[in-house]
């Protein structure tokens, strides 16, 4: 089996099990857990239609990443419980989410430096900074968000309140550092590795933004 079918195999298991969720739900007339699993179906669903629409191309394994995160945190985490299950599970989330970001912060402000038709010019170091703070930028307002859903809706989003919030924030940071630190020293050196790879991918598919 090759893995590009390995991948659609899981990501359509993962559907099922939202779509069974989405069922139990509605018997359940669980109404938050059932908007956690259309909302999760739609997100699996949004990089496909992106890619498909021409909108943005998405590489397949990145794409694969994105609905592995959104089922481990919407699905896993808040249907399953696997936050209270496993004390590590969210911390491990928010370092990957911030790595994520800052992947994406990165590919930004890369393909800006690489526009023939903007006329900038960007250090390797101040990419790394900008990747890192778009990363840490996109976990402050989910923080909010999550503040204001516990403020509106009686949820407990923040659990603990402001030392979960500040953990979050910090694992957000280390991720987002990470990522940042690996796409300075790939403009530093040009070193195949794998974010070399997924960046070629990226970019290969979306040489237009380079017009």
């Amino acid at each position: 089996m090759t893995q590009e079918k390995l991948q659609l195999y899981l990501t359509r298991f993962f559907l099922f099990l939202l779509l069974v969720s989405v069922i139990g739900n509605i018997l359940a007339k669980n109404w938050l857990n059932l908007f956690t699993s259309v909302l999760a179906i739609i997100l699996i669903y949004l990089p496909a239609y992106l890619t498909d629409n021409g909108y943005l191309k998405i590489p397949n394994a990145l794409q694969f990443l994105i609905v592995v995160f959104i089922f481990a945190a919407m699905y896993l985490g808040e249907q399953q419980n696997f936050y209270y299950r496993f004390w590590w599970w969210d911390s491990m989330l928010h370092m990957i989410y911030g790595m994520g970001m800052g992947f994406i912060g990165f590919v930004m402000v890369y393909i800006l430096n690489n526009n023939e038709k903007i006329d900038m010019m960007l250090s390797p170091v101040f990419i790394a900074i900008f990747a890192f703070c778009f990363a840490v930028t996109i976990g402050v307002f989910w923080e909010i968000f999550e503040f204001w859903m516990d403020t509106i809706f009686s949820l407990n989003m923040q659990k603990s309140g402001i030392i979960d919030t500040m953990f979050d924030l910090m694992e957000d940071c280390i991720g987002a550092f990470v990522t940042s630190t690996i796409g300075y020293f790939y403009i530093k050196n040009r070193k195949p590795s794998r974010f070399q790879r997924y960046l070629s991918e990226v970019l290969e598919r979306n040489s237009n933004f380079f017009k």
